[in-house]
């Protein structure tokens, strides 16, 4: 495994709705992110460890320090030199990850030694901003989640090729984003193993990480992703972007957010999102001159 590669360890406190949402028209969805907010604020003050019976959970800092300084040019990665273990090359398909246990909350922050982050982004691909953000990490060295939904990715699979070739971590949005706790078993299966599949075909190898959209979790979405072999993870920092706010603003949500082991939302699709890709060629490059190194969790 390579050096950079850190696990995720723990989880969260209990994983309610959150403001993910990324522009989507979906019914009742500002409302539902607004109230979920405060749950998920409630929800980072835990270091992810597994369920309490399983490990201790440690508090997650109050106030991480800022991100600052100038930009710098880092020399970008051959991706043969980064490239995580399992995506080397695409293997035969039809291999499943082993399954893991059933979680009772999401993972939310990355349990790593010195000052690593994490930068996710979600609802994609959408082939009017995931390239860009492609560009800017590689040209930084650096690599990234995509939780993707099956019905982006479907008609954009060499995006996500070109996500596993630059040693990205490809996760499950499920298919059409909806408000998971409202259906059916059957249908929060279908949202995630059709995403799985898509994903399986596409680069050889199923999601081993989801994250239910607007961070609604309930016992039926971690039992069905842990059966499919997939972690659950939440993030630390919501950007907001999904507002559109401007890259000005999401900027400064970075830089207040950023501290150890943080996780980093932002979205790649679902609405305008130009802002996060100029926002992201400002915040990289202030956090790598910050000391972080900007990597992807260990697969389970």
């Amino acid at each position: 495994m390579k050096e950079d590669q850190q696990s995720i360890s723990g989880e969260g406190a209990g994983g309610g709705a959150h403001g993910e949402a990324g522009g989507r028209s979906f019914l009742g969805r500002r409302g539902v992110l607004r109230l979920a907010a405060c749950v998920g604020a409630a929800a980072t003050v835990h270091v992810l460890t597994a369920d309490p019976g399983d490990a201790p959970v440690s508090p997650a800092p109050a106030e991480p320090p800022p991100a600052a300084g100038p930009p710098r040019a880092a020399a970008p990665l051959k991706p043969s030199a980064y490239r995580l273990r399992p995506m080397t090359a695409y293997a035969a398909p039809g291999t499943r990850p082993a399954r893991p246990p059933v979680r009772r909350r999401p993972f939310l922050r990355m349990d790593a030694p010195g000052r690593t982050m994490v930068l996710t982004f979600d609802d994609g691909p959408d082939p009017r901003y995931t390239p860009a953000i492609l560009r800017t990490l590689r040209r930084h060295g650096t690599r990234a989640m995509f939780f993707v939904c099956g019905e982006m990715a479907v008609d954009h699979q060499d995006l996500l090729r070109e996500m596993v070739d630059d040693g990205h971590v490809i996760g499950n949005h499920s298919w059409s984003h909806p408000l998971m706790p409202k259906l059916p078993r059957s249908r929060i299966r279908s949202q995630m193993a059709r995403t799985s599949d898509v994903v399986e075909k596409a680069v050889r190898e199923a999601p081993r990480w989801y994250r239910a959209p607007y961070g609604a979790w309930n016992r039926a979405s971690f039992e069905i992703g842990a059966d499919l072999g997939m972690e659950p993870l939440g993030w630390t920092t919501d950007t907001l972007d999904w507002t559109e706010p401007g890259s000005e603003a999401i900027v400064r949500r970075v830089r207040a957010g950023a501290g150890p082991g943080v996780v980093v939302l932002s979205h790649d699709a679902g609405g305008d999102r130009s802002g996060t890709v100029r926002a992201l060629r400002t915040y990289l490059p202030e956090l790598l001159d910050q000391g972080y190194r900007i990597t992807v969790p260990q697969d389970a």
